[in-house]
């Protein structure tokens, strides 16, 4: 087979251009990951596959501002180990919040409220659900500026803002919260996890449902008015 200069350059040319298209998609805007261990149990499995979404947490003068919710799951690098570099947890507190984990459960007073408010978090399953422990010397936080309070939706199996991220108790003093320039990205859709040998949706160890949930962030309160 035959090629001649044309159709090389042509082809070099259309390389080109899929290698930036794919570099600039990852870069800014998606990219697939895939989760290692539990932590996020019900609300995501290990070993199931996410597209995550950089451009939501972008700041572009005079076309967006970072913007982060309640409720966003995330993915971030709290810089705490070369082993596990990156993490998984739901903001739940944003700046300014005061926290209170009381009897088990968690609240929420913003800076202009004189009031706790009991959270409701539909995304947690019958083992977690009103099961949020603390340290016995921690159970206020106030939440910085430009810093951010996450927790895993394994409550009873996992570290996070609660106490301190892994590989980073023995830092002193312990930081509880993560900053805005930590934030790498959003989950933007959970695809599973697809077991072969067994060609189902199905985990090996534990036989649950691994399915896709598209759009999976879940909240069913307004706090607009507190």
């Amino acid at each position: 087979m035959n090629f001649n200069k044309k159709e090389i350059l042509d082809f070099i040319k259309d390389l080109v251009i899929i290698i930036l298209v794919v570099v600039f998609i990852r870069t800014f805007i998606a990219e697939p990951f895939q989760i290692s261990w539990w932590s996020m149990n019900p609300s995501y499995y290990d070993k199931e596959f996410i597209i995550v979404d950089r451009f939501s947490y972008l700041d572009i003068p005079g076309i967006k501002k970072w913007v982060i919710h309640r409720w966003d799951v995330i993915v971030f690098k709290p810089g705490v180990s070369k082993e596990r570099e990156y993490y998984i947890k739901r903001v739940i507190w944003l700046p300014w919040d005061t926290i209170k984990i009381e009897n088990w459960k968690v609240y929420l007073k913003k800076k202009w409220s004189k009031k706790f408010v009991e959270l409701d978090e539909p995304y947690l399953n019958k083992e977690n659900k009103n099961h949020t422990y603390t340290r016995d010397w921690d159970n206020i936080f106030e939440v910085p500026e430009n810093s951010y309070f996450v927790m895993w939706d394994n409550r009873n199996h996992s570290d996070d803002s609660r106490s301190c991220f892994y590989y980073s108790c023995s830092v002193s003093p312990v930081w509880n919260f993560i900053t805005k320039k930590e934030i790498v990205w959003k989950v933007f859709l959970d695809l599973g996890y697809f077991n072969f040998k067994k060609f189902a949706f199905i985990q090996d160890e534990n036989w649950v449902d691994t399915h896709p949930k598209f759009f999976s962030s879940p909240s069913s309160y307004d706090y607009k008015n507190d």
